[in-house]
């Protein structure tokens, strides 16, 4: 499995653990982000994630790399999904595993973190009423 990649169908957290599994490693930490119903005391109906991929991908291997040496753990990897989600669905999962669960969860906040600050995916929010907009977008 790649270490950063994205999905246009739904993710299946439980493979994913599987893939990280190592006879050495007493933890695994996961940290699953959902399409939530609202944002910002607006009601959300759904919402398109966009991304330049190849930068992406590499952007997000980095990131991998860099937690990975960072922090000492045996394995990581994050899919980010792509394309339209609905209320509830699953848009992000990162799982770290490591002998130790500090360390773990120490990485797995940290890929998610830098994920969502260095990684070119933009998310576009629909809301009650026909009104659309990008979300954390530098417009400068």
């Amino acid at each position: 499995m790649a270490r950063f990649a994205f999905a246009r169908a739904a993710i299946n957290p439980a493979t994913l653990s599987r893939t990280l599994a190592e006879e050495a490693c007493g933890a695994l930490v996961t940290f699953e982000g959902w399409v939530r119903n609202h944002n910002d005391g607006r009601p959300v109906l759904r919402l398109d994630y966009e991304g330049y991929e190849a930068l992406a991908v590499r952007e997000g291997s980095r990131i991998i790399d860099e937690a990975i040496a960072r922090f000492g753990v045996s394995g990581a990897a994050c899919v980010h999904r792509l394309g339209s989600l609905a209320l509830g669905d699953l848009a992000v999962w990162v799982g770290v595993t490591s002998g130790h669960r500090g360390a773990a969860f120490d990485a797995c906040r940290y890929i998610i973190d830098e994920v969502k600050s260095r990684v070119p995916i933009w998310k576009k929010e629909y809301y009650e009423g026909g009104d659309s907009g990008w979300i954390n977008c530098d417009t400068r």
